[in-house]
């Protein structure tokens, strides 16, 4: 498979940094294309093909994913509109916000539609550790579908899902990385404040949520049943924890995952 990344910022770079690091495609198989001189020689150091032609990087591959800001996905799509094969070729829309009804405006050729997918993973794609929501959008078949989600699936783990479900699953797992690290960050500053280093109170925190995560994947156990586990009668995990709750903790993580959906 040849996969083409039309804008290699934040995002775009973090998915060819998962390509890189996989091993589901060759790096010869993979092209980007920003107009970013620093970029473009950044990724080609890296063995993979860059340009500064979208149209050139659309060209011929199998697979092209447009990850640009959702205000330039019109200007993009509409530049490379003429060279893409609507009977070889599937789109991925990485954006958050563009609808697929936008896309059908833009792209329709005479009632024909190239198979699009809406697809919103987080940064942690670099580390293909990313958590992907993909929406089957027009001309979307099957067989396309299963190719879409395998390749996610080798950076991390996706979930299809539709239209009307994205932005709850932008906030909770796309935003939500954000809100991760921000708890990373208040629980290492609370560790300085114990007496710890920087350092070592934020590698303490992080080591503490590697656990946390691969206690309850590997126990099944719902959050509430594990925290049991460890909160003795009388205990400082208790007192801890309420005196979270008395802040409002619940409440606020609830309050922030709403506002990012809105």
């Amino acid at each position: 498979m040849k996969i083409a990344i039309i804008g290699a910022g934040a995002m775009g770079g973090a998915i060819a940094e998962g390509l890189i690091k996989g091993n589901y495609i060759e790096n010869e198989n993979i092209i980007i294309s920003d107009p970013s001189v620093e970029t473009r020689k950044r990724f080609a150091d890296r063995g993979i093909t860059a340009t500064p032609s979208n149209q050139l990087a659309a060209q011929g591959a199998e697979v092209v994913c447009v990850v640009v800001k959702p205000w330039l996905v019109e200007q993009v799509l509409t530049g490379i509109r003429d060279v893409l094969d609507y009977e070889q070729q599937k789109l991925i829309v990485v954006a958050a916000g563009v609808k697929s009804a936008d896309i059908n405006t833009w792209l329709n050729k005479e009632g024909k539609m190239i198979p699009t997918f809406l697809v919103i993973p987080n940064i942690a794609i670099a580390q293909l550790q990313s958590m992907t929501f993909i929406v089957p959008c027009d001309a979307a078949q099957p067989q396309h579908t299963e190719q879409v989600k395998a390749l996610f699936d080798s950076m991390g783990q996706s979930l299809l899902t539709d239209e009307q479900h994205l932005a709850a699953g932008t906030t909770l797992a796309s935003c939500g990385i954000a809100y991760a690290m921000r708890y990373i960050r208040a629980a290492s500053e609370g560790g300085v404040e114990l007496g710890f280093k920087a350092d070592e109170a934020k590698s303490i925190v992080m080591q503490t949520l590697r656990g946390a995560v691969e206690l309850l994947e590997d126990s099944g156990l719902h959050p509430e049943a594990a925290i049991d586990l460890v909160t003795t009668p009388g205990g400082v995990t208790i007192k801890g924890l309420n005196e979270m709750e008395h802040a409002g903790f619940t409440s606020a993580v609830i309050r922030g995952l709403k506002a990012g959906a809105k």
